[in-house]
């Protein structure tokens, strides 16, 4: 199976810069989309062959998810069913006969870090969900977690140290993750990769020098480790400060 995964920054500009041309040419089994910045009804994407999924923030033009699959799952569940966390359509889960996927927003720590201690609470509420399922069958998430684990996933990491999506907090909420029970399936195949990144900034002219950060994933359950195939990020795919990233798997 061939999954893709992509942070569009507003799925109506992505439309505008060849989202649409980039999803026929993909041909993913599951294709997954973060900040698509939309409230029901205001697009009508073509997607042919495909389910959708959809969930909106209530507050308009921010965050949302989609889910567009081949296959169609045996269940769809919107949010992680905490009340406090499920108001900015962060997170939708497809259930499949052998598998859970689920896609994921994670809130950003903002400037001066000023949303950092919802962040962490964030954090434990995800976790404590994956795992949930987890105990049921494995678990594939994706998405934009707006983390870059290591030093290795960022081109400024001394700089950073206290920007959001680098902090000590964040980078520990991930690694408590991985010790849950999940893997990183880009690091699992490509260790010591340096200069593979997912975001950029607009500014200072970041992409055209790679200075970005690796915080769109593929995490899998431990179990499914020996399934993977194949990990990449597409870093030529323009239309977002994000890249496509993307996991190949038996499945």
């Amino acid at each position: 199976m061939r999954m893709i995964s992509w942070n569009v920054n507003g799925l109506r500009a992505a439309v505008g810069k060849g989202f649409l041309e980039y999803f026929k040419e993909a041909d993913a089994d599951i294709f997954s989309l973060q900040e698509t910045k939309l409230q029901a009804g205001q697009i009508d994407l073509e997607t042919e062959g495909y389910h959708q999924y959809w969930n909106y923030a209530e507050k308009k033009g921010y965050s949302g998810v989609a889910v567009f699959t081949k296959k169609e799952p045996l269940a769809v569940t919107y949010g992680i069913g905490v009340e406090e966390h499920d108001h900015e359509g962060r997170v939708i889960t497809l259930e499949f006969e052998d598998f859970y996927y689920v896609t994921v927003y994670t809130p950003n720590s903002q400037q001066e870090n000023a949303r950092l201690a919802y962040r962490m609470e964030w954090e434990d509420a995800f976790r404590a969900y994956v795992k949930g399922l987890d105990e049921k069958k494995p678990v594939i998430i994706c998405g934009d977690l707006n983390v870059a684990h290591n030093e290795i996933d960022l081109k400024n990491p001394s700089t950073n140290r206290r920007s959001a999506g680098f902090t000590d907090e964040e980078r520990g909420k991930f690694t408590e993750l991985m010790e849950a029970g999940f893997v990183d399936t880009f690091r699992h195949f490509y260790p010591d990769a340096t200069g593979m990144y997912s975001w950029w900034s607009y500014r200072f002219k970041a992409r055209q020098n790679n200075a970005g950060w690796r915080i769109d994933y593929y995490v899998v359950s431990e179990r499914l480790r020996e399934k993977l195939v194949d990990a990449k990020i597409h870093t030529t795919v323009m239309g977002s400060d994000h890249c496509p990233v993307e996991l190949e798997i038996e499945l």
